[in-house]
């Protein structure tokens, strides 16, 4: 017997509507205010209570996978969790990317999953899998709460606003809610809202440094020369101004990764070193300037070549992280400190550190000022490092730059340099996928009202060309590096395999101007470096979605790199 004639009671999908309307109502008392929702008809009730509502704004997206990397996106720009919403079946399965992404990159997300009623379970139904703990340990939380019940309206509303609560704090991520609806789905009436809950947002408290292990951090740093390494997500409002003093009173410089949200700004950035990547390879150098101490902020840095010189030391290391996460992969750290960033460095200043002297520092800042000085030969084809001066030269302070991985945020750690303008640079690194990059860079730009631009290879365009579908109505700027697959295997020992093209190098040989031309978004190719920067502040001016493509000799590239670095590594 069909499933909406058996024992149903009338009055299901209007109790179906109800109980998504409290949900979503608990929800959004939390701060959320977008929703990405994809297609299907289990998930009505929800989409329904979304549709609702005049203080949720709804996007949408037919591929599961795009949808949510758009939702890491649009997360990653005020860092306040997002709605996402499928189907049941292997819908939410497509999520599994993004919510990974999300895990490691502190990323809040509220995944609702629709699913079948239990009498529908384990019994060969139609577009019915085991949804529960589909993510597992990848989610703050897990929520099962069952069929809808008249009795339990006040539960589901308070299951909201707890779920918003554990995305945001103490460890921010994805907390996913599988949610079982009976059929009927769609009500003959729709009932009255409910109250609005009143708001709930949750506090992002501040954590003070313990005061002893404070008092031993200032006497292992001051007098000694040390390094301040900045990674990924250590960035806070008030984080560069007290960093930096620090550095400044300690006399050590800080190498910042260029997510670090600290090579640009109006922050004082004369203690920032960025061009770590180039001297660091020199092997005197790093002999010479093993340093005394190492004091960590946020997530392992980008560069190998970094994480080399610091594997070599066997200098006290200090990592301070908020979140309870250990992102400590060189597995060297001898003091593990739960604090605001910005405080435990206002609580060393505080203390009147004595500065190691000019002399440690002034080492770095020469380096510095020596590959600043030093320019690539000019050439007529375009070249990664040119293309990454154009773009900082082109675009202005409040823009955000999206990296994709594998080469081009390497590039970028190597290219980028410093500047006063206030310019974010975002990736998806926790998990350092290519997948769903073109989404996340559209999720980002959705709400944004400063230029946003993704430097992209052509691997990752291709993995996720389904999110052009966004484009559409955005004005976001792409820079497709195509070098001809995945060149930066071309720097590994793999490129001197047998095979290396057809098992590592991949290129897909694919026109992408027909990409552009499917999902109607404007489109350049560029051929010459000189053609490069025109393009770009065209896009930039006009405000629409562009696709500008830089074709680059991906064997001429390699050289080029090799010749750059040659006497670093002497």
């Amino acid at each position: 017997m069909p499933e909406h004639t058996k024992g149903v009671n009338e009055d299901t999908a209007t109790l179906n509507l109800r109980w998504a309307d409290a949900l979503i109502d608990g929800i959004v008392a939390t701060g959320a205010h977008h929703a990405v929702i994809s297609p299907g008809s289990r998930s009505t009730p929800l989409v329904l209570a979304i549709e609702r509502r005049h203080d949720i704004t709804s996007w949408h997206h037919p591929d599961e996978r795009s949808a949510a990397f758009f939702a890491l996106g649009l997360a990653s720009h005020d860092r306040k969790p997002v709605i996402v919403i499928a189907t049941s079946g292997s819908a939410p399965a497509h999520w599994y990317p993004a919510v990974i992404e999300a895990n490691r990159g502190n990323i809040p997300l509220l995944l609702l999953s629709a699913d079948r009623p239990p009498e529908l379970q384990n019994c060969g139904a139609n577009q019915s899998v085991d949804q529960n703990r589909l993510f597992g340990s990848h989610v703050r939380g897990f929520h099962y709460p069952g069929p809808a019940a008249p009795e339990a309206i006040n539960y589901i509303r308070a299951l909201g606003i707890r779920a918003g609560h554990q995305a945001c704090w103490p460890n921010p991520g994805p907390v996913h809610l599988n949610l079982p609806f009976r059929e009927p789905l769609v009500p003959k009436q729709f009932p009255e809202l409910p109250k609005t809950t009143a708001k709930q947002t949750p506090p992002t408290p501040s954590i003070l440094p313990d005061q002893n292990q404070t008092t031993n951090i200032h006497a292992c740093l001051s007098g000694r020369a040390g390094l301040i390494v900045c990674g990924a997500n250590a960035h806070h409002t008030k984080f560069p101004d007290a960093v930096t003093r620090l550095a400044k009173a300690l006399g050590a410089p800080i190498l910042a990764d260029p997510l670090s949200q600290l090579r640009f700004g109006n922050h004082d950035l004369s203690h920032i070193i960025s061009r770590y990547d180039g001297f660091l390879r020199n092997p005197d150098f790093r002999q010479q300037h093993q340093p005394a101490w190492v004091l960590r902020f946020g997530a392992a840095p980008v560069s190998k070549t970094l994480l080399n010189y610091l594997e070599e030391g066997d200098a006290p290391t200090l990592l301070c992280d908020p979140f309870g996460n250990w992102p400590d992969p060189l597995h060297q750290v001898t003091e593990m400190v739960r604090a605001t960033p910005a405080l435990l460095c206002q609580k060393l200043l505080e203390m009147n550190p004595v500065s190691a002297g000019d002399n440690w520092f002034n080492d770095f800042a020469a380096q510095e000022r020596a590959i600043n000085n030093r320019k690539p030969a000019p050439e007529s084809l375009p070249f990664e490092g040119k293309i990454i001066d154009e773009i900082f030269d082109c675009i202005s302070s409040g823009a955000t730059l999206f990296s994709g991985n594998s080469l081009p945020i390497r590039q970028l750690d190597s290219w980028s340099g410093t500047s006063s303008k206030a310019i974010r640079i975002l990736a998806n690194r926790g998990a350092s996928g290519i997948d769903g990059n073109i989404s996340t860079l559209l999720g980002i730009a959705a709400t944004n009202n400063e230029p946003v631009i993704g430097l992209l290879g052509d691997l990752a365009f291709f993995h996720d060309m389904n999110g052009l579908l966004a484009m559409r109505d955005s004005d976001a700027t792409i820079i497709l590096l195509n070098n001809g697959g995945g060149a930066i295997f071309g720097q590994l020992p793999q490129a001197n395999l047998e095979g290396f093209e057809k098992h590592w190098l991949m290129p897909t040989g694919l026109d992408f101007s027909q990409a552009a031309q499917l999902f109607g978004i404007d489109y350049r190719r560029i051929t010459k470096q000189a053609e490069f920067r025109p393009a770009l502040s065209e896009a930039i001016t006009e405000k629409h979605g562009t696709i500008i493509e830089v074709m680059i000799d991906r064997e001429q590239s390699l050289l080029r790199q090799a010749d750059y670095w040659m006497d670093f590594n002497n």
